[in-house]
């Protein structure tokens, strides 16, 4: 046992439990995500799901009350929440090398097979080409309908959270303002600490980070900056890189409650402006539920087809590091405050409210414009019920869902 196990500091006894058992190394960290990376499928539930397993379970990096507290602050933050958990478990183990070894493993894998994907895309005609593409655009129908139903049953239990995504929907669906989206989260936010006060509870568990608050600050202070100068920035510039970059970063700092909600604020930033059309969109939303990891390197796809420049493989590196980037900057930012903020029971009310109205958000998503973009005839129904019904009962994986889809699309096209 390492001497360090043997004379603890003078700490608390949760911050103690809270610290990995052992320091690492960034080639350590690496090595394990990479192996997560291709074999990680099912989406971000799944995700925390094996992260639990490799790192409480068997490895014992860290144990089950620092491992739920690390999950309820990534799950409380904007951006990508298993990434997040991940990169804070390569913090936790490396220091700031072992996050981003953390990030690079687990995210890498599915960005460069969605970057393959895009390029031979293109190359897919005729009725069976047709007949795929449009099975992956059928995924997505699924897999949405799936999300939202089970985030509405985890998210939405009693009648203010449901009519608080209700609200929110139907101010996505009536509204053509471009900002509807922020403005009903916002407004979920505000409902939340109205209505959602009952059943609020203080934790009582600990993480301890390797960030100090000045870094913190100075993290949270590089988001925001980021988040309002980039477009000024764009209107400047005039670059079609920056205007890139500020789509997906934008995208990236205002996504709560997982990897899908992500959708209608990516359509509206690429393909709203004409950067690309909604086939191109969801056949790559589609490809992005056959690959493990997380479900953000979607930006690998889009960042690799759009028309402005960079796109190919240096679009595709600037959309991964714009749409990460604003999660993990908050992240950091968030690491040295987060333990006394979120005992607050106007924080959580807060958050009950924003994460009925991702649900809304989602829904107004499915609608438009993934089914009526998509399911087009009595076929194309019939394949993303037999998917949904797939993926909520039976409990399939996507996988498999994925290539039910893409064949049955293929078997459709060739009528």
């Amino acid at each position: 046992m390492d001497a360090a196990r043997d004379q603890p500091r003078p700490d608390t006894a949760a911050t103690a439990a809270a610290r990995p058992a052992s320091v690492g190394s960034p080639l350590e960290v690496l090595r394990i995500f990479l192996k997560l990376g291709v074999s990680s499928f099912g989406g971000p539930i799944a995700h925390i799901g094996y992260f639990r397993d490799e790192f409480v379970v068997r490895r014992k990096w860290l144990d089950e009350h620092a491992y739920a507290d690390l999950v309820g602050l990534c799950q409380f933050l904007p951006g990508p929440a298993s990434s997040q958990v991940g990169f804070s478990i390569g913090l936790m183990r490396a220091g700031y090398a072992g996050a981003l070894a953390a990030w690079a493993g687990f995210t890498l894998p599915s960005a460069m097979a969605l970057v393959l994907f895009a390029y031979g895309a293109g190359a897919l005609g005729g009725p069976v080409g047709t007949g795929l593409l449009h099975g992956l655009k059928l995924t997505a129908v699924a897999i949405v309908a799936q999300a939202v139903w089970g985030m509405a049953r985890s998210l939405c239990p009693d009648r203010e959270r449901a009519s608080i995504a209700v609200a929110a929907t139907l101010i996505i669906l009536f509204s053509t303002s471009s900002v509807a989206q922020i403005g009903a989260i916002v407004l979920g936010g505000l409902a939340g600490l109205w209505l959602c006060r009952d059943g609020t509870s203080a934790l009582a568990s600990h993480v301890a980070m390797p960030v100090s608050r000045k870094a913190g600050l100075v993290a949270l202070t590089l988001f925001f900056a980021l988040l309002a100068g980039l477009p000024v920035l764009r209107g400047l510039t005039g670059s079609s890189g920056v205007a890139l970059f500020e789509a997906f970063y934008r995208s990236g700092a205002l996504v709560f409650g997982g990897g899908h909600v992500v959708l209608p604020l990516l359509r509206e930033a690429f393909v709203t402006p004409g950067w690309l059309g909604d086939d191109a969109f969801l056949a790559g939303y589609g490809a992005a539920q056959a690959v493990p990891g997380p479900l953000f390197t979607f930006a690998a796809y889009l960042g690799t087809v759009v028309t402005p420049t960079p796109h190919g493989v240096a679009g595709a590196l600037l959309g991964l590091v714009g749409i990460f980037l604003p999660g993990m900057l908050v992240l950091l930012g968030m690491l040295p405050f987060w333990n006394s903020f979120r005992k607050r029971a106007g924080a959580q009310a807060m958050m009950r409210g924003v994460n009925a109205a991702v649900v809304g958000v989602l829904g107004a998503a499915l609608y438009n414009p993934v089914w009526t973009t998509t399911v087009k005839s009595p076929g194309d129904f019939g394949i993303a019920l037999v998917g949904f019904v797939l993926l909520a009962v039976w409990r399939a994986p996507p996988l498999a869902v994925v290539t039910f889809c893409a064949l049955a699309g293929v078997v459709v096209g060739l009528r």
